[in-house]
């Protein structure tokens, strides 16, 4: 069992009572009492339950399986959206499934708000909200409110509007609103990014926030990020040029986090390092797009793109994520294109391990939830997957192949693969369970 804590220690066996981990080590064989459940994984490995920290998962789970940027590029496929309530539920239940059966525990959905509808109206968060009072949740469900348009323009005056509603009451543990979204431009493909390198039309993008000029709209960012922070939120900003990064860098404090970062400097990522700025990144959307963003703004600014090496090595707090449906929600998959990105293929144990926290530790510092879930420590939540091979023994390349057989999210069994014993699925937290045992357990 791999609990990716701040040693790295690796243990044989884990306990479990209602919905938090009681013991770990070989201490926990001494838990196992007569009405205890013993899962005995014969050599497969534990590991922290995944926190995809950017997964539109309504969207997801109305489209999938169709993504839209596949093997051959961008496919897209028929759009679909959510009109009525039971659309919105059965949405998130479906996605929720898919989660579980991928061994994501923890997701955040970036991005509901009044300006929107379908699969990001406010709507979305009653329901959230609903499924969570009802137990129904699979994943605990980080929800970033916007007060503008996905992809698009946004005002400030409509963004001090939102900040004055109010979000739905739920459980923290299960459903969480600690924040906003803001999107300050686009992407480079579309020639959209608000970046200091020309468009091939001689055009720079520009910011996606009103005003009458570029200092105008830059102002009206930096007054919505302190409005945010007024109403004690923190902020997540859409941002994938550098001219787009440094006007947001500026109002950004510790606790917030860029989503993207595509055109990001280094000297940008010292200072989002230095103020304790969080970056989020998706390695699959980054090997798939190099070409167009190459295409838009040229081979040099390509090959400088997504520099994940130096995100990595910056002490920036850097999570990895999918923006499923752009692409698939599958971690497996980005950890593996972050290893193509990096030039590394076969088995590299610390590589894996730094990219493994990507999704789990550094996530749920990134969600605030630090304390409490995150790594396989007593006293945190039993949220955790089982994988059928050890993935620090694993070649990158081959990591994708490598199964999810189990997934545990508060205690409670929400998937089980053919090769693990069934569980009742609907059974709730409260029951005594342990895992643990063989000498050839990971």
């Amino acid at each position: 069992m791999l609990t990716l804590d701040p040693a790295g220690t690796v243990v044989r066996a884990l306990a479990v009572r209602d919905d938090r981990i009681v013991a770990v080590g070989d201490v926990a064989l001494d838990h196992i009492g007569p009405e205890t459940e013993v899962i005995d994984l014969a050599g497969r490995t534990v590991l922290p339950g995944v926190n995809d920290a950017h997964l539109h998962a309504t969207w997801l789970g109305a489209r999938w399986p169709d993504t839209l940027i596949g093997g051959a590029g961008f496919t897209g496929g028929e759009e679909k959206t959510v009109r009525t309530a039971a659309e919105r539920r059965a949405a998130i239940l479906r996605a929720g499934d898919l989660c579980a059966s991928l061994g994501i525990t923890s997701y955040t959905e970036p991005g509901l708000g009044p300006g929107e509808t379908g699969c990001f109206g406010a709507e979305v968060l009653e329901e959230y909200a609903a499924l969570a009072s009802e137990g129904l949740l699979r994943a605990r469900v980080t929800a970033l409110r916007l007060f503008g348009l996905l992809d698009g323009a946004s005002s400030l005056a409509d963004f001090q509007r939102g900040l004055a509603t109010p979000s739905p009451a739920a459980d923290p543990l299960w459903l969480t609103v600690p924040g906003v979204k803001i999107f300050a431009d686009g992407i480079p493909p579309m020639r959209s990014a608000w970046t200091h390198h020309c468009y091939a039309d001689g055009s720079h993008g520009a910011l996606l926030v009103d005003g009458d000029d570029d200092p105008a709209r830059a102002g009206n960012l930096a007054a919505m990020i302190r409005l945010a922070h007024d109403a004690g939120m923190v902020v997540a900003v859409h941002a994938t040029g550098d001219r787009s990064i440094e006007a947001a860098l500026g109002s950004l404090r510790k606790g917030d986090h860029l989503v993207h970062g595509d055109l990001v400097t280094t000297d940008q990522l010292a200072r989002m390092a230095s103020a304790g700025v969080g970056l989020t990144t998706q390695p699959a959307i980054a090997v798939a797009m190099r070409g167009m963003l190459s295409a838009a703004l040229g081979a040099e600014v390509g090959a400088r793109a997504w520099p994940l090496a130096e995100m990595l090595s910056s002490g920036v707090p850097l999570t990895l994520s999918s923006d499923a449906p752009v692409v698939t929600p599958d971690w497996r998959v980005h950890i593996a294109a972050a290893a193509r990105m990096l030039e590394v293929s076969g088995v590299d144990a610390g590589l894996m391990d730094r990219l493994l926290r990507c999704y789990t530790v550094a996530a749920a510092e990134q969600d605030g939830a630090a304390e409490w879930k995150g790594s396989l420590t007593v006293g945190r939540v039993a949220d955790f997957c089982v994988l059928a091979a050890n993935p620090l023994e694993v070649a990158f390349a081959d990591l994708p192949d490598a199964g999810v057989e189990l997934t545990v999210s508060g205690g409670r069994v929400v998937y089980s693969g053919e090769q693990l014993p069934a569980v009742d699925l609907k059974a709730h937290p409260g029951e005594m369970a342990g895992v643990g045992g063989g000498e050839e357990q990971d």
